[in-house]
C-alpha cells in the first residue's frame, strides 16, 4: 500500500468520524410518511391499533400477511358436500391506497357472498369492489384546507362531529345504490359528504371507510378521536376479525445485511458518504489505467425515417382525412397509455377527467375533442386547413 493512498483512507475514516458524530448529536426528526404498518410508532402508522383492535371489537383478531386470494383461497373447503370457506367473520383492510390486486378483489367479494363481511378504510378503493358495488367516488376540489368535521348518521351513537386536520382526505361516495346501502357517516368541507357506508352484497355486508388516518396512531391519541374510531368499528358484525395488515414500512430494510446501519440515519449517512467517496478515488485511480474506449455509433432509427416517409406521401398525396385519422388514433394511444383512461367515449365527461389527471387547460382539452367527434361526424370534408388546426389543439394538450 502506498503512502498517498494511506493518506486517503485517514482522511476518509475522520471524515466519517465527524458525520457520525455530528448526526448522532441531532435529535431524530419525526417521519410523517402514512405508511399504516402495524408495526409502525410513527404518526400515521397503525402500532396503536394492532395493539387494541381486539379490545375495541370485542373479537379474535386474525392477521394476514399474503395476498386475501392467497389466505382465503386456501380456507376453502372444495368438497361438493360443503362448498364453503372454514373461516367465517369480517375481512379488514386499513390503507391510503388500493394495493389490493383484483384476483384478491374478486376472492374476498366471494368470501362476502358466503354470509360474511368487510371492511375498507381507504383514500382510494380497488376498481373492482367500486363497480360491482356500482358505487362511484369522488373529491372536494374546493376545499379551503385540510380540516374536516367527521361524524356518525347513528343518533343513538350520539351527536358529537369530530374535527380532523391531519391527513384526511377529500374523497367522499358521490353514487350508490339507495336500494343496498346504508349511509353510516359524514365528512364537512365544503359541503356534508358521505364517507361511511354498508352495502349489502349476496347475503353479506360490506363497510366501506373513505377516512383510514383516522385508526393511525396520531389520532387515536388525539382528543376524542379514539371515540370516533370505536363508533366506526361498532358496526362491524360481532364475529371473528381477519385483518389485511401486510408488514410495517421498515420490515424490508430491517431484514436486510445492512438493516442496521440504515435503520440509523447517521450510519446511513456514513456509508453513503463513504461508498461516494470510494467511488471517486477509484474513478480517479483508474483513469490513468484505463484503456481508451472506441466510440460506437449508434444504429440509425429508421423507423423515425420510414414514418417521415409515410407521411409525407399522404401530405403529397393530398390525403389530408387519413392524415387527421392517424395524428387522432395516436392521441387516444398517449392519453390511455400515460393517464389509463378509457377513448371510447369522448364526452363532458372524459374532458373532465382528463384535465383532472393531466392537470391541462380545461378549455384547450375540450377544443380538442370537439374537433376529434366533428371530424369524425364529416371525415370526408377534411381540407388542409382542418388537418393544421387539429395537429395544433392535439398538440397543445401534451405540451
Amino acid at each position: 500500500m502506498n503512502k498517498s493512498l494511506k493518506i486517503y483512507i485517514v482522511i476518509l475514516v475522520l471524515i466519517l468520524a465527524l458525520v457520525i458524530a455530528m448526526d448522532v448529536s441531532k435529535p431524530k426528526p419525526i417521519n410523517w410518511e402514512p405508511t399504516y404498518g402495524v408495526n409502525d410508532k410513527i404518526p400515521f402508522g397503525l402500532y396503536i391499533l394492532n395493539q387494541e383492535l381486539g379490545e375495541m371489537t370485542g373479537q379474535k383478531v386474525t392477521k394476514i400477511e399474503q395476498s386475501p386470494y392467497e389466505y382465503f383461497e386456501s380456507q376453502y373447503d372444495y368438497d361438493t358436500l360443503v362448498n364453503n370457506y372454514k373461516v367465517k367473520g369480517t375481512f379488514i383492510y386499513i390503507s391510503d391506497n388500493k394495493i389490493i390486486d383484483s384476483e384478491s378483489a374478486q376472492e374476498i367479494l366471494y368470501f362476502i357472498s358466503h354470509k360474511n363481511a368487510a371492511f375498507f378504510s381507504m383514500k382510494e378503493f380497488p376498481k373492482v369492489i367500486l363497480d360491482s358495488l356500482h358505487i362511484e367516488t369522488d373529491f372536494e376540489l374546493k376545499l379551503s384546507d385540510s380540516i374536516q368535521k367527521l361524524w356518525l348518521a347513528n343518533p343513538k351513537l350520539g351527536n358529537n362531529k369530530y374535527t380532523f386536520s391531519e391527513e384526511v382526505g377529500p374523497d367522499y361516495f358521490a353514487k350508490f345504490d339507495t336500494i343496498n346501502t346504508t349511509v353510516l357517516g359524514y365528512q364537512n368541507g365544503v359541503e356534508n359528504r358521505v364517507n361511511f357506508i354498508k352495502v349489502n352484497y349476496n347475503g353479506g355486508e360490506i363497510y366501506l371507510h373513505t377516512q383510514p388516518a383516522a385508526f393511525t396512531n396520531f389520532h387515536l391519541l388525539k382528543d376524542n378521536h379514539k371515540e370516533y374510531a370505536e363508533k366506526v368499528l361498532s358496526y362491524l358484525p360481532k364475529r371473528d376479525i381477519h385483518w389485511l395488515s401486510g408488514k410495517s414500512s421498515g420490515s424490508t430494510i430491517s431484514d436486510s445485511q445492512l438493516g442496521f446501519i440504515f435503520k440509523h440515519p447517521a450510519l446511513k449517512s456514513a456509508w453513503l458518504l463513504f461508498l461516494i467517496g470510494m467511488g471517486v478515488f477509484m474513478i480517479f485511480n483508474a483513469k490513468r489505467k484505463q484503456r481508451i474506449v472506441p466510440i460506437i455509433k449508434p444504429l440509425p432509427n429508421t423507423t423515425v425515417d420510414f414514418t417521415k416517409t409515410i407521411g409525407n406521401l399522404y401530405y403529397q398525396e393530398g390525403d389530408h382525412t387519413t392524415i387527421i385519422d392517424k395524428k387522432i388514433i395516436y392521441f387516444l394511444e398517449r392519453v390511455r397509455n400515460e393517464y389509463l383512461m378509457d377513448t371510447t367515449k369522448l364526452d363532458a365527461d372524459f374532458v373532465k377527467k382528463l384535465h383532472q389527471k393531466s392537470g391541462k387547460d380545461y378549455f384547450i382539452i375540450e377544443r380538442a375533442v370537439f374537433l376529434i367527434n366533428n371530424h369524425r361526424k364529416s371525415p370526408h370534408n377534411s381540407i388542409e386547413d382542418d388537418l393544421v388546426e387539429i395537429n395544433k389543439a392535439l398538440e397543445k394538450v401534451f405540451e
